[in-house]
């Protein structure tokens, strides 16, 4: 028996013998465990464990640690960079079963929630309250994994990303220790802040098992709305006076004309196939109707056409869950397709050129790809439409997406607004970065230094090069 395989034995029994049949090797509970909704080879763990508690949690990484095992956190698994293929085998560590709501505070505005908890699930239990969560990635995903790969959504240009709307953590690191980040105050000036070293570490540099969450309260009123335009200059103009005029808008999406006819057919509506704006408003009745009409001026002088409006919850909802099931309406454009998803953002005053460029870019491409985008923070992502046995299609793919990160790094963007960086955009973090990497690394082998928290992700080399198995 080789050194690798030795150690994954050791590490497999000795989980076994803690947590019985809450371990599992079984093949198809590990494939599961090995791949996201990207592109990215699968590669399933030797075992997966499902813990219930912090100290489960920090029982299995001190276990692993001893073996030196690799650990791999794991959600929902909806993650779009490869995030929980484990490329070096070892143990994923399912938070799933950690789904308790711990502590609402009603009059501070915030709650604890263990990692497993989705918003969608937060947010029926908040109802009666009159409070919700909004960072909504559209995903099913639980908040440990939000806060992993530093979440955004919709709702983002109103009241921000996970990295503005987590006030603390708990965290277990490589070696099992137990740290707690943050407060439950609303600023400080205490010493580094760790909370934030941890979003966006996308489970490299421990397990986030707590999270303490900002709420905000439910609006006295919201209204959604959709309008097409002709052009695509006109749409992406409108989106950027809108935000320079300071007009407070909670979401403004926008989906082209083939992301359009994918909902059309894969939420059965029927929406001009055109440019479209995707908005919602919230706050007071006086100032949500404020609001829609200072847009609509916007909109008649970029070439917009009728608003529609949706003030009922239930087809405000519908309007939502179409452009939240976008991905799935595109793969529907070319049924058997697989799906290479980009995910640029850019300063908004140069977003029009960012994504004009990208639309010549695609014009000139056999390819199919949607564009849609959370604009009113500069973010979009396009849906490169691939037959999966073709290798042209998937370098033409590639090449485009470079193609769009050299614009948008050009244009002083990022290579990610939302989905991280996984192993897919490793190369372009060192574009972006440069130096920096530098300090990256020596984080990490401060808090990993066997490198044994999801390897090879993020850092452009390789993370493992003290490793003993």
């Amino acid at each position: 028996m080789d050194g690798r395989r030795g150690n994954v034995f050791g590490a497999v029994a000795a989980l076994q013998a803690q947590f019985g049949d809450r371990v599992s090797v079984l093949p198809d509970i590990c494939a599961a465990h090995g791949r996201d909704l990207s592109l990215h080879p699968a590669s399933p763990p030797d075992a997966v464990v499902f813990p219930e508690t912090t100290e489960e949690v920090a029982r299995i990484a001190r276990l692993c640690s001893a073996h030196h095992v690799p650990m791999i956190p794991f959600g929902a698994g909806t993650s779009l960079e490869g995030h929980v293929a484990a490329v070096r085998g070892g143990v994923s560590v399912d938070l799933s079963a950690m789904n308790r709501i711990l502590d609402v505070g009603q009059q501070d505005l915030d709650c604890l929630v263990e990692a497993g908890v989705t918003r969608q699930q937060l947010n029926a239990y908040l109802r009666d309250t009159g409070l919700f969560f909004p960072v909504d990635p559209g995903a099913e995903a639980t908040f440990g994994g939000m806060c992993a790969t530093g979440a955004s959504g919709t709702n983002a240009v109103r009241y921000g990303t996970m990295r503005e709307n987590v006030l603390g953590l708990t965290v277990v690191l490589p070696s099992g220790e137990i740290v707690r980040t943050g407060g439950r105050a609303r600023k400080s000036s205490a010493g580094y802040d760790l909370t934030r070293l941890f979003i966006g570490s996308e489970g490299t540099l421990g397990f986030i098992t707590e999270i303490r969450l900002r709420l905000t309260g439910i609006p006295e009123s919201i209204s959604a709305g959709l309008c097409a335009f002709e052009s695509m200059e006109g749409a992406v103009n409108a989106v950027i006076l809108t935000i320079q005029m300071g007009l407070p808008v909670a979401r403004i999406e926008l989906l082209d004309e083939k992301a359009i006819q994918g909902c059309n057919l894969y939420s059965h509506l029927d929406l001009d196939e055109k440019p479209t704006l995707f908005l919602e408003f919230h706050g007071t009745e006086q100032s949500v109707k404020e609001q829609a009409e200072r847009f609509g001026e916007i909109v008649a002088d970029h070439g917009g056409g009728a608003f529609t409006w949706a003030t009922r919850e239930e087809d405000r909802n519908r309007l939502w869950t179409a452009r939240h099931n976008a991905f799935y309406a595109g793969l529907n454009l070319r049924p058997g397709s697989k799906a290479l998803t980009t995910d640029v953002c850019v300063p908004i005053s140069r977003l029009a050129a960012c994504i004009l460029e990208t639309k010549a870019d695609i014009g000139d491409s056999p390819l199919i790809a949607p564009l849609v985008g959370h604009v009113g923070d500069g973010n979009f992502h396009l849906v490169f439409l691939i037959d999966p046995d073709s290798a042209e299609e998937e370098r033409e793919a590639h090449r485009l997406n470079d193609r769009l990160v050299e614009r948008a790094l050009a244009m002083g963007g990022t290579c990610t607004g939302e989905h991280g960086i996984g192993l897919g955009k490793k190369d372009l973090l060192a574009k972006e970065h440069g130096s920096a990497l530098g300090l990256m690394r020596a984080l990490k082998k401060a808090i990993d230094p066997q490198g044994l928290m999801n390897p090879d992700k993020i850092l452009p080399d390789n993370t493992l090069e003290t490793a003993t198995f």
